[in-house]
């Protein structure tokens, strides 16, 4: 569970809170389910159109790297890498064939079975780099979803305020449907900027973060595993990979 996002999540949300608050507001004149239909949904409906169902979900499906990342260990993946290297000089890569097969990350597993199987140098290279890349940019495409949607929602935020002011100077002779009217005009435009501002964006630079450890993590996983391609020395491996902790 990361402890910052939700730190970060409440303080954000507190901090609106209390500071209306202060000023004599009072939560409930926040709360407009017409403000939040409008901008919510036009959001959500914006960046469906714009997106592939397939990245949609991917995009979804993330969302709980947010609150639970996953976790790049640099120095376990070293040693790790050190201790592969050692079983391949002692016993040749076939000895690799059992800790692939116990292996759960897929990055991993092909890259050791890779080795096993004996693949030149140079194919076994380009096929590290090349399922990286695609991966990368696979979830990198998932973060701009959000991204995406931080741009639409101040937009449909106003938008909404548009709504919501039509509304209202169409019943200038009804005082209750004209303070309805201009309650969504100002709610959808601050429900439009919070969630881009507030949600919307953190997540996307959130996901981007994670992606780019993930990515230095993987990167280092293949320049180990092409060092012992290259029957390197363990500790000469060791450290190479050692300037990757530099980078966490």
């Amino acid at each position: 569970m990361d402890k910052l996002s939700i730190a970060g999540l409440v303080i954000a949300i507190l901090a609106i809170y209390v500071g209306f608050s202060v000023e004599g507001g009072t939560v409930s004149a926040l709360f407009e389910l017409p403000a939040f239909l409008i901008v919510f949904g036009g959001t959500l409906g914006a960046v469906m159109l714009q997106s592939s169902t397939k990245q949609f979900f991917h995009a979804m499906s993330l969302l709980k790297w947010v609150f639970t990342p996953p976790v790049y260990d640099i120095d376990q993946g070293i040693k790790n890498i050190v201790s592969w290297a050692e079983k391949a000089r002692e016993s040749g890569y076939l000895a690799l064939e059992n800790i692939a097969l116990d292996e759960r990350d897929n990055y991993i597993y092909k890259g050791l079975n890779l080795l096993v199987d004996g693949a030149e140098i140079e194919n076994f290279r380009v096929s590290l780099e090349l399922d990286l890349e695609l991966y990368r940019e696979h979830n990198l495409r998932s973060a701009h979803v959000f991204e995406s949607m931080g741009g639409y929602s101040p937009t449909i935020g106003i938008l909404g305020a548009v709504l919501g002011l039509i509304q209202a100077l169409g019943n200038l002779s009804d005082p209750d449907l004209l303070g309805q009217g201009i309650a969504t005009a100002f709610v959808a435009t601050i429900y439009g900027v919070g969630f881009a501002n507030l949600i919307y964006l953190p997540i996307a630079n959130k996901m981007k973060d994670i992606i780019h450890q993930q990515t230095l993590y993987r990167e280092m996983i293949a320049e180990g595993l092409i060092a012992i391609a290259h029957a390197e020395n363990p500790h000469a491996i060791e450290n190479k990979l050692s300037a990757f902790r530099l980078q966490q």
